[in-house]
């Protein structure tokens, strides 16, 4: 499900495929190294949402020394099976491509920022128009290589689903027409590119896919699907510092008991500074710690079978005495009975906390 937190935010794989495009073209790191989500951490990390913005720069600065199409050619050479995860294989183990790519289309979030970019599919009964809907300006050159990417990543995929390379009738492009665009020609196979179009679209015959994909297996479809939605609820969407901050905290609680040196150490600054910065956003250390131990714990009842009192000396806890109370506190119950009813970890949320 796409929730209000989801927009704003791409898959750290989208971003890697930026950041290793920069690189190709020397683009130097001093950049956009700085920018939110490029941590080791979070850009490896396939459940966090990177900011669209991160990635948008990172396309400015690129188009800076290296022309739109070319990016785009790049981005989609990259950009082999399995490279943006189960999105991937949405498209290429349905029974025919053109239900894969209505599958990808339905869950374009996965890797897309739902607050700019979706899909549509048209089909007249003879032809298959696969549209990419951004309404930045046809000038702004990082939008223009996103839409022609965009077109390649889903001519590639119908290709590997359908096990040869499928042509375009045509391309659409709403992008200003570059001085030249042999790259694209490559990309796509074909010369029918028009430019300056009102919009991003890609068209085939509805044959080339509408035929059954080779090997496919039933019911494997249903099974990506779930595993989509899933991996959506389970996204952590990065939208600021708090975000950066809370990533750091819950990933040294899957280790140790965290630290307030352990974390400033983790987000390479000062513990002055990781304090002074949690007093501007209005929040303080033992409230944010609250706050990670609570869905640690959470987590590990539900999803494991650790006895109360490995849990709760891997929560930091003196003893299992101590972690009943905490449960009770927080949630009004006591940690077999919240095992028992798998309750949410937000539901309700810690007294005096933000949210999470």
């Amino acid at each position: 499900m796409i929730s209000q937190a989801h927009r704003g935010t791409t898959s750290s794989a989208l971003t890697r495929l930026s950041v290793n495009a920069a690189q190709r073209f020397g683009i130097p790191a001093h950049g956009y190294a700085h920018l939110l989500g490029l941590a080791p951490e979070h850009l490896n990390d396939d459940l966090c949402r990177t900011p669209a913005a991160t990635g948008i720069r990172i396309a400015e600065l690129t188009t800076v020394h290296a022309s739109w199409t070319d990016l785009s050619a790049l981005l989609t050479d990259q950009s082999g099976i399995g490279a943006l995860g189960v999105w991937d294989y949405l498209v290429t183990s349905a029974p025919t491509p053109l239900e894969g790519i209505r599958d990808a289309a339905a869950h374009l979030a996965i890797v897309a920022d739902p607050g700019t970019d979706t899909m549509r599919i048209t089909e007249d009964g003879e032809q298959v128009v696969i549209s990419h809907v951004n309404e930045a300006d046809l000038t702004y050159e990082a939008a223009c290589a996103i839409r022609a990417y965009a077109l390649g990543l889903y001519q590639r995929r119908l290709s590997e689903a359908a096990q040869r390379r499928l042509v375009p009738l045509r391309v659409t492009l709403a992008a200003k027409a570059p001085r030249r665009h042999d790259a694209l020609v490559e990309l796509y196979g074909t010369r029918a590119i028009d430019f300056e179009a009102p919009a991003t679209t890609i068209t085939f015959l509805a044959s080339d896919l509408t035929a059954p994909t080779p090997h496919t297996q039933p019911g494997l479809s249903a099974v990506l699907r779930r595993h989509a939605e899933q991996s959506l609820a389970a996204a952590i969407p990065l939208h600021n510092w708090l975000d950066l901050f809370r990533t750091a905290l819950a990933s040294l609680y899957d280790e140790t008991v965290p630290t307030l040196a352990a974390v400033a150490r983790r987000m390479a600054v000062s513990t002055r500074t990781l304090q002074r910065r949690l007093d501007e956003h209005d929040t303080t250390w033992s409230t944010e710690v609250e706050g990670a131990r609570r869905d640690h714990i959470t987590h590990l009842l539900h999803g494991t079978d650790l006895s109360i009192d490995a849990i709760a000396t891997r929560s930091g806890y003196a003893d299992a005495r101590a972690l009943r109370r905490a449960v009770q506190r927080w949630y009004g119950t006591t940690p077999a009975a919240l095992r028992r009813t798998g309750r949410l970890p937000n539901d309700p949320p810690v007294p005096g906390a933000p949210p999470r």
